[in-house]
């Protein structure tokens, strides 16, 4: 059945892809007040903008082959149903945000079924650093790529695939906080050495990151003078609450919840991260960043084995500088001892580390855009919708 109104159907299936959902509805009831609906499956971000959740989205922020396995129940479950609401409702276009092969499931399921409906991907899958077949794939199964790269443009569109530039959310999302009342409100001397730290926004990577990280904090707070400030997503604080314990306890932590998140940044000296979109936010705020990752053991045989990684970097700063601006320490370097060689390194150079302020702005302004990115993908969504 066709709304009153038009309507757009938003798909997210996990927190860095509500954020991004979240962001094009507010740009887009900007443009148009009441005169669209949405309606789509995301998280607390897409509800704040009153978007009806069909469908849950909890379990189905999975990475690795073997994670991807244990959920392909689920995953299929939760495929199907968006599917039938989306076939019900019959939008004007459905906006599929990241998470490669749960919304290319959806693609194929819907597309089969309803041609005609306007099938928009946000955010491809990074072709240019792994499984280029990824390209032609997607161009069979949606009408458009909205990519927050510039140079994406350039893998898709040889398979057909229209593409445009909208830039990174990520970027407009980060605003200047401030490090001075931070450290007042949580008893931080001014001249305390402070340490960031992320533990990631999936259950899975806390787990593989987890002990190194703790082994860092141990090993730094034993050897200097440190506060670690650890900032928690709220989709895992349960998760994380033992070692969030033992860091408050151990280490002397300060535990803080993402709303003080810009003004953690500023308190910051310097960050240790898990691989993933606050990367990118901590170049954007100038943050110093060590960053980690760790995959299931299955999934990284399996890319070692195939040759499947491509690009030099993980961190879309470095790729973007063409350079380790972000020091990337990866499954089997992802230890506590080299962790902290790293950390210590940086914060004992402090010629680098303002070095290191300067040139992660720059590497920024390379993934940015021409104006603000939601309303660039907003602008897209709409002329794509008519």
């Amino acid at each position: 059945m066709r709304e009153d109104k038009p309507l757009v159907y938003v798909v997210a299936a996990e927190r860095s892809g509500d954020l991004l959902g979240a962001g094009l509805i507010r740009a887009m009831r900007a443009k148009c007040g009441s005169d669209i609906a949405f309606r789509g499956m995301g998280g607390e971000a897409m509800a704040e903008e009153g978007v009806p959740t069909t469908v849950s989205i909890d379990g189905l922020s999975i990475l690795g082959f073997f994670d991807g396995l244990k959920a392909y129940g689920r995953i299929k479950e939760r495929v199907a149903e968006v599917v039938a609401d989306i076939l019900i409702h019959k939008p004007q276009a459905v906006v599929l945000i990241d998470s490669w092969g749960f919304m290319l499931r959806v693609a194929q399921g819907v597309r089969a079924q309803d041609p005609s409906i306007k099938l928009i991907k946000y955010v491809g899958p990074q072709v240019f650093a792994t499984r280029p077949g990824r390209a032609k794939t997607l161009a069979g199964a949606v009408d458009h790529l909205m990519t927050i790269l510039s140079f994406d443009a350039r893998y898709y569109e040889p398979h057909g695939l229209p593409v445009t530039f909208v830039g990174n959310p990520t970027l407009d999302r980060i605003e200047p906080g401030d490090g001075a009342g931070f450290r007042s409100r949580h008893g931080i001397a001014s001249d305390a050495q402070t340490l960031l730290v992320l533990f990631g926004s999936r259950k899975s990577e806390i787990d593989r990151v987890g002990p190194a990280f703790m082994d860092t904090l141990k090993r730094l707070t034993a050897a200097r003078e440190l506060t670690p400030i650890i900032v928690v997503a709220g989709a895992v604080k349960a998760h994380l609450s033992p070692r969030l314990d033992q860091a408050r306890q151990e280490f002397g932590a300060v535990i803080v919840e993402e709303e003080e998140k810009t003004d953690a940044f500023a308190a910051a000296d310097i960050a240790l991260a898990c691989s993933g979109t606050v990367v990118t936010e901590l170049a954007t705020a100038g943050v110093p960043t060590v960053t980690a990752y760790k995959l299931g053991w299955l999934t990284w045989a399996i890319i070692r084995a195939f040759g499947v990684m491509k690009a030099p970097f993980i961190s879309l700063v470095n790729i973007a500088a063409n350079e380790m601006l972000v020091p990337e320490f990866v499954q089997t370097r992802c230890r506590g001892g080299l962790l902290a060689a790293e950390i210590t390194a940086i914060l004992d150079d402090p010629e680098r580390r303002e070095g290191l302020h300067t040139r992660l702005a720059a590497a920024t302004e390379k993934l940015r855009g021409e104006g603000d990115a939601s309303e660039n993908a907003a602008d897209t969504v709409f002329r794509l919708s008519q």
